[in-house]
C-alpha cells in the first residue's frame, strides 16, 4: 500500500530557481510530446510513443534538470492518454505558464534522504522542512512531488509504501448517504449535515474580494495586491475544506462498516443550474467519496456506489412503487400507494442505504 505525507520547504532563493526552472522545464516537455502525438494520430491514426530522451539534443538546457522529473512527465502524459482512451477523462490539455503543476522525481541510490530539519532532493540538496509528523519506520520511501502555491508557498509530497494485512470487516452497522444541496448530506436516519458556517462566511468575504479586484487596474500594484489577498482566502478555504472532509470522512469510517452513495455526474448537474455549479464546486462531494473510499477500503470496510440511473428519489422506500412524475421542485416524497411522506432526500437515503445492502449481500455473500 501507498500512503503520501506533505510538507512545507523552505528553500533558499537559488533553490527556488532551480524548483522555478525544473517545473518549467517539465511543462515544455508535457506540452511538446502532446504536441506531437496530437499531429501523429491525426495523420496516422496511431499512437506516438515518444521519449523524453530524444528531445535533449534539439534542446540541450532539458539536461540541466533531474532527468527522473521528465521522465514522470513522460508517464503521466501516456497515463492520461490512457484513460481518454478508456474514456474516463478528457482527452489531454497543455499545461498553461499560468499554473504550477510542480514535479515528481523517484529515489534512486539514495538520491532523497530525509534528515531532522532537512530534505536531501535532486539537484537542489538539502532544503529546509517543517516536518510536522513522524513517517514510520516501516515505511519505505518510493518518490518525492515538489510543488509550488499561487501565495508562494512550497511544499514536498513524500510517496511512501507499506504493507498491512487487511482483514475483512463484518457488516454490523450501515449508512446511506445522499447529496443534498441545502445540506452536505442526509442519511438514511434522517439526519442532515449542514455546511460548515465558517467557510460560508469565507466566501461572503471572497465575493467581497472579488468585486474590489474588478475596479482595480489590471497589472497595477494594487491589482496585484488583490489578485494576492484572493488567492491567501482560496488557499484557506480549502484547507477548512480538507480538514472538514478528512475528519467526517474518518468519523464515518470508525461508525459504519458499509457506506452507500450514488454516483453523480456533478459536471452535468453543475450545467443545469449556476446555483448547483456554485454548490457542488464549494463544498467538494467528489473529494468527500475519494477520502471515503481509501479510508474504509484501509480498514477493511466497503463503499457501495449506486449506479446513477439507481431511482433512489423516485422510488418510495416503504412499498417500492416508482413514481415517475415526481419533479426536481418536490421537496416531499408522497407515496400516494401507501400513504408515506417524507423529506426528499430523507427517502432516498433509505433506498439507497436498503440498496447498498442488498448488493453487498450479493456480491461478498
Amino acid at each position: 500500500m501507498n500512503k503520501a505525507f506533505k510538507f512545507r520547504i523552505y528553500p533558499s532563493d537559488t533553490q527556488k530557481t532551480l524548483i522555478h526552472m525544473t517545473i518549467g522545464h517539465n511543462r515544455f516537455l508535457w506540452n511538446k510530446m502532446l504536441e506531437e502525438k496530437q499531429k501523429h494520430y491525426e495523420l496516422n491514426k496511431t499512437i506516438l510513443y515518444n521519449r523524453p530522451a530524444q528531445y535533449k539534443e534539439n534542446y540541450p538546457w532539458l539536461k540541466d534538470i533531474d532527468s527522473l522529473s521528465l521522465a514522470n512527465t513522460q508517464l503521466n502524459l501516456e497515463k492520461a492518454f490512457r484513460q481518454f482512451f478508456s474514456r474516463k477523462q478528457d482527452i489531454p490539455k497543455f499545461h498553461s505558464k499560468k499554473q504550477d503543476y510542480g514535479y515528481t522525481t523517484n529515489l534512486v541510490n539514495n538520491n532523497i534522504v530525509l534528515k531532522k530539519g532537512f530534505i536531501k532532493l535532486p539537484k537542489l540538496g538539502e532544503v529546509k522542512i517543517k516536518q510536522h509528523r513522524t513517517i514510520p519506520n516501516e515505511m519505505t520511501l518510493k518518490g518525492v512531488t515538489v510543488s509550488k502555491t499561487s501565495t508562494g508557498k512550497y511544499y514536498v509530497s513524500i510517496l511512501c509504501e507499506y504493507q498491512k494485512e487487511i482483514k475483512k470487516q463484518v457488516v454490523k452497522d450501515s449508512i446511506g448517504l445522499d447529496f443534498s444541496m441545502t445540506h452536505f448530506y442526509v442519511d438514511h436516519q434522517g439526519f442532515k449535515l449542514d455546511y460548515p458556517t465558517d467557510i460560508q462566511t469565507d466566501f461572503k468575504k471572497l465575493r467581497i474580494l472579488q468585486r474590489s479586484l474588478s475596479r482595480r487596474i489590471k497589472g497595477s500594484s494594487n491589482y496585484n495586491k488583490k489578485v494576492l489577498d484572493i488567492a491567501l482566502l482560496h488557499e484557506r478555504i480549502r484547507h477548512k475544506r480538507d480538514d472538514f472532509i478528512h475528519k467526517l470522512s474518518y468519523a464515518i469510517t470508525k461508525r459504519y462498516d458499509l457506506v452507500s452513495v450514488e454516483s453523480l455526474n456533478l459536471i452535468e448537474m453543475s450545467k443545469t443550474n449556476p446555483y448547483y455549479a456554485k454548490q457542488v464546486s464549494r463544498f467538494g462531494w467528489a473529494r468527500f467519496v475519494s477520502c471515503l473510499k481509501y479510508k474504509l477500503e484501509k480498514e477493511g470496510k466497503t463503499l457501495v456506489m449506486m449506479d446513477k440511473w439507481y431511482p433512489s428519489s423516485k422510488l418510495c422506500s416503504e412499498c417500492g412503487e416508482i413514481h415517475t412524475e415526481l419533479k426536481l421542485s418536490n421537496r416531499m416524497f408522497e407515496c400516494p400507494n401507501c400513504n408515506t411522506n417524507l423529506d426528499r432526500d430523507h427517502n432516498a437515503a433509505i433506498n439507497i442505504n436498503k440498496e447498498g445492502l442488498r448488493q453487498y449481500k450479493l456480491a461478498f455473500e
